[in-house]
């Protein structure tokens, strides 16, 4: 029997963001119930599953849009924690950030790592190695 959309995502989303996406999910529930259940089936039980990339890939990709966005640090918190929960070394979350320098800008860029900053703090993780150089 195939999973549905819902159950599916709702594994992926554990998967990826453990604790924080749920925390997304529950935060929705009273005021938008139907965008928590549009980000469970359609961004993790469509997207998130689809085949060609792996979850570090997509955590990446995902971090890239979101700083050059700009204004989206809460999702950034939420996705540089699912970064780090998928195996993504933190040198390379910033490595990833560094990238995004020419084409979107260095303010941007510094928002972006002042949240990584946040996220490794809280997660005890102390001055990433800047041997990617």
């Amino acid at each position: 029997m195939e999973t549905g959309r819902y159950e599916r995502g709702l594994e992926k989303l554990s998967e990826v963001d453990g604790a924080g996406g749920q925390k997304v999910i529950d935060s929705l529930r009273e005021i938008a119930p139907d965008l928590g259940r549009y980000i469970i089936e359609f961004a993790f039980g469509d997207i998130y599953n689809r085949a060609g990339l792996d979850l570090q890939e997509r955590e990446l990709v995902t971090l890239a849009s979101l700083l050059t966005a700009g204004g989206c640090e809460p999702q950034l918190e939420v996705h540089i924690n699912g970064a780090l929960n998928v195996g993504i070394p933190p040198e390379k979350v910033i490595e990833a950030f560094i990238q995004c320098i020419p084409y979107t800008g260095f303010p941007k860029v510094l928002n972006a790592v002042a949240v990584a900053k946040k996220v490794f703090g809280d997660r005890r993780i102390t001055h990433p190695s800047n041997d990617l150089r």
